[in-house]
């Protein structure tokens, strides 16, 4: 399911870098899948089905899930790696991730 302009092919490729437990590298996904290039547009429209409660944020819940919102049945991250995504992405200190927050950790 595919979003915010991204090919299956880049979005297989990403996913396959990041299959096993422990692997997942917020800014590696964000170059294979092609996000890092998109425009603020696309990154925003990401960030709006990212943020599953759209809350205005996303917590740490939709963060353990974030890899299934690019194809259904990918793992759920682990408690590590959600943490260190959580913390890249967080820079106000406030538990979340806001939508510029997410654009900025996008484009790094």
């Amino acid at each position: 399911m595919p979003f915010a302009g991204l090919t299956d092919a880049d979005v297989a490729a990403a996913l396959d870098g990041c299959k096993d437990a422990g692997t997942f590298d917020h800014k590696k996904f964000f170059a294979a899948c092609g996000l890092h290039g998109k425009s603020d547009a696309d990154v925003k429209k990401a960030f709006a089905v990212i943020d599953q409660d759209k809350s205005g944020f996303i917590e740490e819940e939709e963060l353990k899930l974030f890899l299934q919102n690019f194809k259904a049945g990918a793992r759920a991250l682990t408690d590590d790696e959600t943490k260190k995504f959580l913390k890249a992405g967080d820079t106000d200190g406030d538990g979340k991730i806001g939508v510029d927050e997410f654009a900025a950790m996008v484009k790094k």
